[in-house]
This record gives structure tokens, C-alpha cells and sequence, in this order.
């Protein structure tokens, strides 16, 4: 009987099953991709939506991908095509439609039943390479509005019918493309994705029936709200606001842009609600967050402040009210306002400003501050590769930290950024040299960047870098040199970013935080990533582990005794006795 309720081995079992047609879509993105964004640093998400759009499973995704988003893509894809067929797939990427932004193309399948009735929607999103920009870039934050990004939009645009391509379709994108047969490789991929996730769905509900799986999903969601509303009234009661600031970049008042969140907790109902409507305007740039990023900035915030093992579905999101304006940089852009960069800075700063708030409440809650992306070690890169004499452009990944600390553990290092969760993967430098002309001349953390408290932020990254052969261009934008990753709690900032250019005489020269740079064969850019913020006083860090941290040459010994209060000896071993003298003398 399809409405029986499911027991606990039931529910686990089938949650595992579709988990798993997820990761079959995410591991075909990994091993069939062709532009190293995809097939090296793994920049995509899969996922599987009900046939009204609700978030069932995004097992292994990116939180900025999913949280938000799929759902308005999926119902977008339902309101410009109401005839929906087997064999159909639709093109996606349009921000004012439910993407995060344009560089997130991504391939839409209604899974249908043998009697062609709607019942789930596999979803599978690639960052490209380039999609199309004026400039060689997926994330031009001077981009004054759409027209000038340049990027090609597909709002839920039919790509295939009968399972085989619209030829027009492929034709336009290959067209304005500047690396067409990276970029066919790559569609190929995400459309293969889609299409291995729709037949494991219908292999899944060929055992077990379409029924029970919508029972599944309707009872999966009732129990993460469940779950969900129990973390939250483990929260104390109250109302706090938390802002993040981001540098002054194109398009950004000179100051900077202070991005706010105002949060209220009621753990007698089990909600939480997030204002994000006190924030400017759009703004002629390409930082604006589209509405599928503001929303998931809020959501990542207030999940990274409770219990990690609550599902992320929509069941869960029941709890959480975020509240967004029109027209706001921060809320719901109205075309034709760019929202190139829509996944990373602003986004990053919104998702910041509600865990620190959140952190505002007491001991053990929230998080800090999660350090600021694009470094030049995560730029785009593109030219001609003298080996081949044809173009390349790629987003590298040879570095980037960032992790923020938690009140329970030292920072996740190699996070990347608050929406990436840590889920995309660090180029080996053998490969990012074979796939571009690059050589890397170093790589590594940088000593005494960390944020310091009871529970440390990531150390920021180095790399020294440039081309081979041929000159190369690189487009960045690394926020974070003005505007630290702040502490909580008594927490100090992490490190902050940095970049310059080595010329061939060895000379140095600064470089702006965010451009699109020409740099020369035989130059080299050095690239420094932010840190993470700490949580809590770092005097109250145990002893032993800031003394490792000397001996492993993160921490230098005078920073471990001004700021953490601990004596290391000459020889690298912890003084304990001068320690608790100089513990005692601070306090």
C-alpha cells in the first residue's frame, strides 16, 4: 500500500537510494567534464526536485548552487513550457529566473512515468569556463549591466526534444563561445548528467512505484521540518543584526559596501526569520546577487549556526523565513541589472552577516567570519596556449582558504568560500600546468595569518605563478585587503588578501583588487588569499595545540606568545610554567 508510512529503516534506506542516483550525476559531471572547472575543481551540483519543485536530495552539492534557486528554475521551466514530454530538456541560467548566476548553466529533465504524467525533475548545474562575457571572465563585477556582461542567457530555453539536441541551440553557444569544443564537451556532460540521473529515477520507482516515491518525499520533508524545528528551539530567544563589509571595488560606493541581516530567533515555534531588506539598492556593477543566491546567503548562515546533521531539503526550509526587497543588491534584481558575480562577494558578506549575527546570542552559536574569494589563484585565465596555437580559458583553483572557525572546531582550511562549503577541490599543480600554459613556482599557507581564537580560522594561502611561452590574461576579484574575515566572541580576524606582480627584472608591482590583467611570459603574480576568522578568546586556546601550530611554522613563537599567551621554548617545546604566568598576567 503506497499510503503506509515508512518505518526508520524505510525512510534511511530510500533517502541513501536517491542520495545515490545524485552522486551517479555528480560523478558523471566529474569524469566526463572537459574544462578543468569542472573535472579538477568539481564546480557543479546535482540535484532532485519534486514535480512541484520542492528540493528532495542535493547530496555532495554546493550549498550557493541549491539551497535556493532549483526550485524557481524547475517552476520557470513548468510556467514556459506547460506540455511537458519524455525526451524533453531545457537550458538554464538566467538569474532573474531562479539561477544563481549566468556561469551556472545548467541542463533541466522532467522525469515522467510510462503514462507521461510529471513526477520528479533532475537538475544538473556546471560553472563554465566561459559563458559568453565580453570579457574572458565569469565574474565581471564591472559589468555596468547586462548588456555590457555579454553573457548568453537561457531562461529554461528547450535544448532537447525526444532526448536529442535542438541543433539551433548549440550553433548559437558554440558561435559566442571562445573555446567551442571545451564548451560542447562540457554540455555534453551536464546533459549526460541529467539523462543518468532520469533513468536511475525510473529504474528506482520501476522496483518500488512512483507513489511510494512521492510518499517518500512528502514524509521526508515533514520529518527534516521536525528535525529542523528541534534545533532551532535548542537556540535561545531573540533578536540580532550582523553586518559584513566589502571592499571598495567597480561599481561600489568608495568606502565600501556594508551588507546587514538582521535575524530573529523563535525557539517556541521552531522559526527563524532573516531580514535582508536594509540593504542599498542595486547597484550599475556586476555584484548583484540574484534572488536564488540572496535567499541560499541567508539559509547558509542560519545553518552553519545549528546542528549540521538537520537535512538541507525542503522540508527544513519550511523554518526559515527570509525576507528580500526588490531592486535591493541584496534581495531580488530586476533586469537589466548584472549579477555576474552573484555567487561569491556579496553573497559571502550576506551569509557572514547572519552567522556572526547569530553568533551575537550566546556561547556555542553561529560562526566567524569565512574569508573572501577570488584571489588570482582562483582567477580565469585565458590566452593561446603556444603548444597548440588554440585559445584556452579556464578557472584555476590553485589555492584558496578562507575557512571560518566554529564554536566547536578550528576552521575547515580549504573552504574556498562560505556558499562552497569546501566542496570544491584544490588543482594539483602538475595538472593545472598541463592543462594551461602555467607554471607554478610556489604554493602554501602563509604564517601568522590565521584567525586567532579558542578555535582557529584558516591560515591565508600564497601562490606564485604566470605563464609559459606566451603572455596570459587573468580576470579576479579579491575582496578581503581592506575588510578582514572578522572573529566572534573575542575571535581576531584572519588574514587578509593581497596580489603583485614580479616583473622579469624581479621588480614588484602592485596590482588592483579586482582587474583583468595582462601579464607578460616570464612574469609572475603572487597571490594571497584571505584567512578565516576565529572564535572566541585566543588566550583560552589549549596550550599544547598552539605550541604544534609553532612547531609546524603556522604560528611564529612571538605571535603565539602576544596573542595566545603561550611560551614556546628555543628548542620548540611548550613552556608550560612561563605560560601560566603570562595566561595569569593578562587575565
Amino acid at each position: 500500500m503506497t499510503d503506509k508510512p515508512m518505518n526508520g529503516a524505510e525512510m534511511a534506506v530510500l533517502r541513501s537510494r536517491l542520495d545515490g542516483v545524485v552522486r551517479k550525476m555528480s560523478n558523471t559531471l566529474l569524469r566526463t567534464g572537459r574544462s578543468g572547472v569542472i573535472n579538477r575543481a568539481r564546480d557543479f551540483s546535482c540535484c532532485l526536485l519534486t514535480r512541484d519543485g520542492d528540493l528532495l536530495t542535493a547530496a555532495d552539492s554546493l550549498p550557493i548552487h541549491v539551497l535556493s534557486g532549483p526550485d524557481m528554475m524547475a517552476r520557470s521551466m513548468k510556467q514556459f513550457h506547460p506540455e511537458l514530454r519524455a525526451g524533453d530538456a531545457f537550458l538554464h541560467n538566467s538569474p532573474y529566473h531562479g539561477c544563481s548566476h549566468p556561469a551556472d548553466l545548467s541542463v533541466i529533465v522532467p522525469v515522467m512515468d510510462a503514462e507521461g504524467r510529471h513526477r520528479f525533475t533532475v537538475l544538473a548545474k556546471a560553472h563554465q569556463a566561459d559563458i559568453g562575457n565580453s570579457q574572458p571572465t565569469t565574474y565581471m563585477a564591472e559589468a555596468r549591466d547586462v548588456y555590457h556582461e555579454g553573457a548568453l542567457l537561457f531562461p529554461a530555453v528547450q535544448v532537447q526534444r525526444d532526448g536529442r539536441d535542438i541543433d539551433d541551440i548549440i550553433r548559437m553557444c558554440e558561435l559566442r563561445i571562445r573555446v567551442p569544443h571545451q564548451w560542447r564537451g562540457d554540455y555534453l556532460s551536464t546533459i549526460g548528467a541529467a539523462r543518468i540521473g532520469e533513468k536511475a529515477l525510473g529504474e528506482l520507482a520501476a522496483e518500488i512505484g512512483w507513489d511510494r516515491l512521492e510518499a517518500f518525499a512528502a514524509q521526508w520533508f515533514d520529518y527534516s521540518e521536525a528535525r529542523m524545528a528541534d534545533a532551532i528551539g535548542r537556540l535561545p530567544a531573540g533578536r540580532v543584526t550582523g553586518s559584513s563589509t566589502h571592499d571598495p571595488f567597480p561599481g561600489l560606493p568608495a568606502e565600501g559596501l556594508k551588507i546587514t541581516a538582521t535575524v530573529d530567533v523563535d525557539p517556541a515555534a521552531g522559526r527563524v526569520a532573516v531580514d535582508m531588506t536594509d540593504n542599498p539598492d542595486c547597484l550599475p556593477c556586476g555584484m548583484n546577487l540574484s534572488e536564488a543566491c540572496a535567499r541560499t546567503a541567508a539559509m547558509i548562515g542560519v545553518f552553519n549556526s545549528i546542528d549540521h546533521d538537520v537535512p538541507k531539503n525542503a522540508g527544513s526550509f519550511r523554518r526559515i523565513d527570509v525576507k528580500l526587497r526588490e531592486g535591493c543588491i541584496a534581495g531580488i534584481p530586476t533586469h537589466p541589472f548584472s549579477c555576474s558575480a552573484a555567487t561569491t562577494n556579496i553573497a559571502d558578506r550576506a551569509a557572514n552577516s547572519v552567522q556572526t549575527a547569530l553568533a551575537g546570542l550566546g556561547e556555542g552559536i553561529g560562526m566567524a567570519e569565512v574569508g573572501s574569494v577570488i584571489a588570482p589563484s582562483a582567477g580565469v585565465v585565458s590566452g593561446i596556449d603556444p603548444r597548440t596555437g588554440r585559445p584556452f580559458v579556464n578557472q584555476i583553483f590553485l589555492a584558496m582558504s578562507g575557512g571560518a572557525a566554529s564554536p566547536a572546531s578550528d576552521a575547515w582550511w580549504t573552504i574556498g568560500h562560505v556558499g562552497n562549503a569546501g566542496l570544491c577541490c584544490i588543482d594539483g599543480v602538475e595538472l593545472a600546468e598541463l592543462s594551461q600554459p602555467i607554471i607554478v613556482h610556489r604554493r602554501g599557507f602563509v604564517t601568522d595569518s590565521e584567525g586567532a581564537g579558542t578555535q582557529n580560522g584558516a591560515p591565508s594561502t600564497i601562490v606564485e605563478f604566470g605563464p609559459v611561452g606566451a603572455g596570459m590574461d587573468i580576470g579576479y576579484l579579491s575582496d578581503g585587503h581592506v575588510n578582514l574575515p572578522a572573529g566572534v566572541r573575542g575571535g581576531q580576524p584572519g588574514g587578509g588578501a593581497d596580489q603583485y606582480l614580479i616583473r622579469r627584472d624581479g621588480t614588484h608591482g602592485p596590482l588592483d583588487a579586482c582587474a583583468q590583467v595582462h601579464i607578460q611570459d616570464g612574469e609572475r603574480i603572487v597571490a594571497i588569499s584571505c584567512g578565516g576568522g576565529g572564535y572566541g578568546d585566543p588566550r583560552e586556546r589549549p596550550a599544547n595545540r598552539v605550541a604544534d601550530d609553532v612547531a609546524g611554522g603556522l604560528i611564529s613563537p612571538a605571535r603565539a606568545r602576544e596573542i595566545y599567551g603561550v611560551v614556546v621554548s628555543d628548542d620548540g617545546t611548550l613552556d608550560e610554567t612561563a605560560t601560566q604566568i603570562e595566561r595569569r598576567a593578562a587575565a
